[in-house]
């Protein structure tokens, strides 16, 4: 038997095993990035509170550790859907199809990595060189702020931030790390050189984003790194750093002026649908609050276009499926 054909057998009994066990669960079951949570967990309350199905269960896992789970296979045992901040890797769509997982990608919307502090703290306006020069493991490894550039404050360097298997993790490595790495003239910088150093100044504080918020509020001279809505979300306790000359807005970064952001997703498994209840209606509940009229607005997204928006209600009715052919 070929391996594609071993692995359509191992996803049609997969799927027999979740039609026969379906009794089991009649609540979606939702995991995924902690950016995301805030806004798919709106949806989910907007959801259970506006339909006959029963409130989706959500858990905040992170983008990677999300994407692990969903990707482990097909069976009430397995999430649904799953969020991240960040687009699937290659190898994560590899995963999923070994183990028989088909899946679409819906496009959730845009966001902006910020970093933050307490707005008792001192303001920070710093360049991505300068970030990495703070905190790269292949860089200078300063102690104090002010050693990267007298005008910075004379404070030691604290970042409190996520760890490896977060999405927001990701995007920094990608976005601020290798692009400062880049600016800063080091070497080899989209591997080693946009490492983050393990020697006390980046701090791993989890996957939760209000750990982190918790912890700028009790110490005004630490940094935070997070998605743009928990900076939104708590405008009276934090400011943001700006970055690049530009502050971190709704408006910068809906302009596209905001060097820092990035898009959102959310996949579907297909052998769910239709045998878990209400997994297309939550999707469509999504989609129609993302774009411009949308109340995700509300609690900080960057809408998408209704160009963006049509295409997503296309992909729920469709399910076309992500592959390594069409990634």
């Amino acid at each position: 038997m070929s391996v594609k054909l071993a692995v359509s057998a191992l996803a049609v009994a997969a799927v027999s095993a979740t039609a026969a066990a379906a009794q089991d669960r009649s609540q979606i079951r939702i995991v995924g990035s902690s950016t995301v949570f805030p806004f798919a967990t709106t949806v989910v309350e907007q959801f259970g509170n506006s339909t006959d199905f029963e409130t989706p269960v959500i858990e905040s896992t992170g983008s990677g550790g999300g994407l692990q789970l969903f990707c482990a296979g097909v069976g009430v045992e397995h999430p649904d859907i799953t969020n991240a901040s960040r687009r699937v890797k290659l190898s994560e769509v590899e995963t999923c199809l070994e183990n028989g997982v088909d899946f679409t990608e819906v496009l959730v919307g845009y966001d902006g990595l910020v970093m933050a502090n307490s707005a008792d703290g001192p303001k920070f306006d710093l360049t991505k060189a300068q970030v990495w020069e703070a905190l790269a493991a292949e860089g200078p490894m300063p102690t104090m702020w002010s050693d990267i550039d007298p005008a910075l404050p004379a404070i030691e360097i604290e970042v409190q931030g996520p760890p490896p298997t977060s999405g927001t993790r990701d995007s920094f490595e990608e976005l601020v790390m290798e692009v400062g790495c880049e600016e800063a003239g080091g070497e080899d910088c989209g591997g080693a050189g946009m490492e983050i150093r393990e020697d006390g100044p980046f701090v791993e504080a989890g996957e939760n984003d209000n750990l982190i918020v918790s912890k700028l509020e009790a110490n005004e001279n630490a940094l935070g790194v997070f998605g743009f809505s928990n900076l939104d979300q708590n405008r009276d306790a934090l400011q943001g750093v700006v970055i690049d000359g530009v502050e971190p807005t709704f408006e910068a970064i809906a302009s596209d002026a905001y060097p820092v952001s990035r898009s959102m997703y959310f996949y579907i498994k297909h052998a769910h649908v239709g045998v878990i209840p209400g997994i297309k209606e939550y999707a469509r509940e999504f989609v129609s609050a993302q774009g411009p009229d949308g109340y995700l607005a509300d609690v900080g997204l960057i809408p998408v276009s209704e160009e963006a928006q049509q295409a997503n209600l296309e992909a729920i009715e469709e399910l076309p499926a992500l592959t390594t052919e069409n990634y």
